[in-house]
């Protein structure tokens, strides 16, 4: 493998199996942490790229289990975040990840589907969940991994935002990963591969937590679909839990809709914001 603008395959290659032995290694579910992901102007540019959350181009999601802004439509990426993602979903670096997770055969999402960027505000959370299983598009895609590249330069502990990685029992928070700049993480989105970062951000209202996120899949014959099934840890309570639970079905019936209908996550915006000013 040669090495990109973007990303050193010499370097990370040489440390592969070191990857590979940490990432099966790894609790609750396979995954592995990269400290300086990017090449460095890479990173910088994917920054500097990155859109303020006042634009238009912004879906939101506020409900009790998210509250968050994403954008997964490349006309609306500059060129520094296309010629990432471009890099991300190429066959070298797929067949990178093939070395060190040993799943062969990966697909990228051109669409983003569920991925591309995110930022999360003062105030916002992404409650403790599994990914959904299947493209809504592609019924024969079975989603494999997720990738995040975290953008957040001079993050400190008590601003809050780190990914945690639950166990399938929801028993216990097993791993904890802060959003650190130009750090990323790699982990197997099974069925019960709990994460999130349940806790509302305590940063200061001038920034937010910025990511990027990238899924792969694999092609099978009969993949279990579900939906993002979303979980209650055991500090929050009946109330909470019910709430939670609640928000699921509705969810549920939502990705439903949206693998026979076609809807695109502007519907869900749209919805939320007119909800949003009935409430005013």
């Amino acid at each position: 493998m040669q090495d990109s603008k973007i990303f050193s395959y010499d370097y990370w290659v040489l440390r592969a199996p070191v990857l590979k032995q940490s990432f099966l290694a790894a609790k609750p579910y396979p995954h592995v942490v990269f400290d300086d992901f990017l090449q460095l102007p890479a990173a910088e540019m994917l920054l500097a790229d990155f859109p303020a959350a006042t634009k238009d181009e912004w879906n939101h999601y506020t409900v009790s289990n998210v509250k968050k802004l994403a954008i997964n439509n490349p006309d609306h990426f500059g060129a520094a975040t296309k010629a990432v993602i471009g890099e991300l979903n190429s066959a070298t670096f797929i067949n990178f990840l093939r070395i060190i997770t040993g799943i062969e055969e990966l697909i990228p999402d051109a669409k983003l589907e569920g991925g591309g960027l995110h930022t999360i505000e003062r105030g916002g959370h992404l409650n403790i969940h599994a990914d959904f299983t299947v493209h809504p598009h592609h019924r024969d895609w079975q989603r494999r991994l997720n990738l995040i590249v975290y953008l957040n330069k001079g993050w400190a502990e008590e601003y809050g935002g780190q990914l945690q990685l639950w166990d399938k029992e929801m028993k216990n928070c097993m791993a904890s990963v802060a959003p650190l700049f130009n750090r990323a993480v790699v982990f197997q989105t099974d069925s019960d591969a709990f994460h999130g970062h349940p806790d509302p951000l305590a940063c200061p209202p001038s920034i937010s937590r910025k990511s990027l996120a990238l899924f792969y899949f694999t092609k099978e014959l009969a993949p279990a679909v579900r939906s993002t099934n979303f979980q209650a840890r055991p500090e929050d309570g009946v109330i909470k839990a019910a709430g939670i639970y609640l928000e699921k079905q509705l969810l549920r019936s939502y990705d439903l809709a949206k693998r026979a209908f076609g809807f695109d996550d502007k519907f869900v915006t749209k919805i939320l914001r007119s909800l949003s000013r009935k409430k005013k």
